[in-house]
């Protein structure tokens, strides 16, 4: 690798939330000989994140968990001094600062609670060594609690929940990036109307692909409730889960239930399945992965996340694209046999696998499902990989923010001789990238295609979202990609295509 310059700025007693560091971040990286850069709280996670990939200078690791680290490299030292500038500029704009005109940005939850007594419930973000802290006050202070942070020990966790429980109260979280409650679409979550099937998630992508396909077939969400990805382990008991199930089997706009996750472990499945059982609404059960189980009569198993919000439906088949896997793989050198999937959403990339499992294909993935054989080494494979992993985000946004990361990726996925079908997700929504569509069709605009793979997409939004679904496929299939009508369709097009 060529010489670059890495350098690190500390400002002292200074927070911002997540997100809009990943948004600075991004800003700075743009900027005229920046290589990568990231803007974090000197908490130990992060500076660990930062070591690891080559950001962290001595002036950065002596921050605290109270100061602001900005880290970056450049191609020189001109450069650097430059893009520090830059970002301490951008951090100086009114918006983030609280400046006069702009919006209120209280400093402490009493405060806000003083400004909005009728509050009810706290979305929480900041560094996860001070997230369960936080939490607990709201939980004092009798407010339903959605934790987007992560890094939060397990076992407090389970004492959150525990607390939450006595009380009454929602602890959605750790690591909660979607839910809807009551109509209002939370973090990463989709603009989705009023109606009456209710959902339990641990996913944040797997929950957005299930409402959004439910509001396209023209029905609503009465709540999304997400519960964090570790809730159904044993550690944690799913105690939010089941606390989730009493909630939505009490409301009476909620008609049906749909419970999305990986499985659980055997003791807190049978807990789920035996509480299930004893209500008299209809359950859909989505544990991607799993087998088909042994359910009581008012519930149903899905393989698929479509799978599961046609069951929800009422057995009403979402739209698909209509589009012929024949037609498809007629242009393809028979050279061409791979599938590689580049995605944003871990639990559709897991999708995907299974989907391709099912159909009999190897498959190679950085997202480990349940009976996947390690295939090491083998080259013999298609490969999926979920883009917003650890390994791809430290010191940048999540793909789903700014995917720079996957269009880094395209032109030696398209180059390769060997590749078949490239497969891909976007996701639209609050947070989201504001045009996620326009940037890939630039990215493929830029590329040599003449010959290539197939390019298969789906895309998980709603007409109401502020990038607009149908928007969205427009760009894309002006692009020359084909839109499947879901991510598990898009994956059984390519299954086809393969299997030529």
């Amino acid at each position: 690798m060529s010489a670059t310059h890495v350098a690190n700025r500390v400002r002292p007693n200074f927070y911002l939330d997540s997100v809009a560091l990943m948004r600075l971040s991004k800003e700075v990286s743009a900027g005229p000989g920046v290589e990568t850069a990231a803007l974090m709280i000197g908490s130990e996670t992060n500076k660990t994140l930062m070591r690891e990939a080559g950001l962290l200078t001595a002036d950065g690791a002596a921050a605290g968990p109270n100061d602001l680290v900005i880290a970056l490299r450049a191609a020189d030292a001109a450069a650097a001094k430059e893009a520090l500038a830059r970002a301490e500029a951008l951090l100086e704009r009114p918006a983030l600062r609280g400046g006069a005109g702009e919006e209120w940005h209280p400093k402490t939850l009493d405060t806000a609670l003083t400004g909005l007594p009728g509050a009810n419930l706290a979305l929480i973000s900041v560094p996860g060594e001070f997230a369960a802290a936080e939490a607990r006050k709201a939980l004092d202070r009798g407010l339903h609690v959605m934790l987007f942070s992560d890094n939060v020990p397990i076992e407090d966790e389970r004492a959150l929940k525990e607390t939450a429980r006595d009380r009454g109260l929602l602890l959605m979280g750790p690591d909660c990036g979607t839910a809807i409650i009551g109509g209002v679409p939370l973090a990463f979550a989709n603009e989705v109307p009023r109606g009456g099937i209710g959902l339990v998630a641990a996913s944040g992508t797997g929950l957005q692909e299930v409402s959004c396909l439910i509001a396209r077939a023209g029905q609503g969400v009465s709540h999304a409730i997400g519960v964090g990805g570790r809730d159904l382990k044993a550690a944690v008991g799913g105690i939010m889960t089941l606390m989730a199930i009493d909630a939505l089997d009490a409301d009476p706009r909620t008609e049906r239930i749909v419970l999305i996750s990986k499985p659980p472990e055997p003791a807190v499945a049978r807990a789920v399945i035996e509480r299930v059982g004893r209500s008299r609404k209809r359950f859909t059960i989505c544990f991607i992965g799993l087998a088909a189980a042994e359910l009581p009569k008012n519930a149903a198993f899905a393989a698929t996340l479509r799978a599961a919000a046609e069951d929800a439906l009422g057995g009403v088949g979402v739209a698909s694209s209509g589009v012929d896997a024949a037609t498809l793989a007629r242009g393809l050198d028979g050279k061409r046999r791979w599938i590689r999937g580049l995605f944003s959403g871990g639990t559709l990339c897991a999708e995907a696998q299974l989907v391709l499992r099912a159909a009999g294909q190897k498959v190679r993935s950085n997202v480990p499902v349940p009976g996947a054989r390690d295939l090491g080494g083998e080259t013999a494979a298609h490969t999926m990989i979920d883009l917003g992993a650890d390994e791809y985000t430290v010191g940048r946004p999540h793909p789903m923010i700014d995917p720079s990361v996957r269009t880094e990726l395209l032109p030696a996925a398209l180059a390769d001789p060997g590749v078949a079908v490239l497969l891909l997700d976007l996701v639209i929504g609050y947070g989201a990238h504001e045009d996620p569509a326009g940037d890939l069709a630039a990215a493929l605009a830029k590329a040599e295609r003449k010959g290539g793979p197939v390019v298969l997409a789906s895309v998980c939004g709603t007409e109401g979202d502020p990038q607009v679904y149908s928007r969205q496929v427009q760009t894309l299939e002006a692009a020359g990609v084909i839109v499947a009508g879901s991510n598990a369709e898009a994956a059984e097009l390519a299954a086809a295509i393969v299997a030529r």
